[in-house]
């Protein structure tokens, strides 16, 4: 940003579009004489990484990690789908489902857990797949502001090695890491005395939990979960930045 020449710096706004494509930064800061840009992905007062689906024609494992989800995982949430179709027919709101977790949230859970670890036997780099589609294929410096607190928070994703170089005129001040991404699934399970909630344990430092929950007033046949990491590497640099 600092390089003296007769170069612009651009500041670009991305389209909703680069999410889909695996790009989650919000504001991409770049110019053209070098190689060089900064990502920014931007949250304010939440650190939640997606908020993924759950639902009847949703296929999360080609989506998530291209692998079409199994006849067994169909075969066992349709029947969950079907009887919450039939709800929202009905205009039943999901406050006036009195087992909605025997009935919705544990089994479709199990389903879910029971397909990852089946398409992981598939695909050994379903790990590394994951986290991607998580948390997105360019590197990028996560800012997260926290208003109770009056702090912003910074997390540097840096997986290719494309954050933090130095310019011709000027050194970097610190060094960002190069982060591992995970390979091997240690274990995935329900999280201790909760019915809505995943915890999912892979190597090299990653930690995820999944909590599914409904996004709307009336039933309908698609749950959102709330993705959120509760583990990072410890190449993850997180700073902490106190406001006046």
């Amino acid at each position: 940003m600092v390089e003296i020449n007769d170069d612009v710096v651009s500041l670009e706004f991305q389209k909703d579009g680069a999410g889909i494509a695996g790009d989650v930064r919000d504001i991409v800061i770049r110019r053209q004489d070098i190689a060089w840009e900064v990502g920014l992905s931007v949250k304010h007062n939440h650190e939640a990484v997606k908020h993924s689906r759950l639902s009847h024609r949703l296929d999360f494992g080609d989506e998530w990690f291209h692998i079409p989800c199994s006849n067994t995982y169909w075969n066992a949430v349709t029947p969950i789908f079907d009887y919450l179709k039939k709800e929202q027919i009905n205009g039943t709101a999901w406050s006036q489902l009195s087992n909605k977790e025997t009935d919705v949230y544990i089994p479709l859970l199990e389903a879910f857990m029971n397909e990852v670890l089946a398409s992981y036997n598939l695909d050994q780099a379903l790990p590394r797949k994951m986290v991607e589609y998580l948390i997105g294929v360019c590197d990028y410096y996560k800012v997260v502001s926290i208003d109770s607190k009056r702090m912003t928070l910074i997390h540097t994703f840096n997986l290719h090695g494309t954050l933090n170089h130095s310019s011709t005129q000027k050194v970097s001040a610190i060094e960002v890491p190069i982060v591992e991404l995970p390979t091997e699934i240690i274990a995935i399970r329900f999280k201790p005395g909760s019915n809505t909630t995943v915890e999912m344990y892979l190597n090299n430092g990653w930690e995820l939990s999944f909590r599914i929950h409904n996004a709307s007033t009336i039933v309908e046949p698609s749950l959102k979960f709330d993705i959120q990491f509760i583990g990072m590497p410890i190449s993850i640099l997180n700073i902490e930045c106190r406001w006046n």
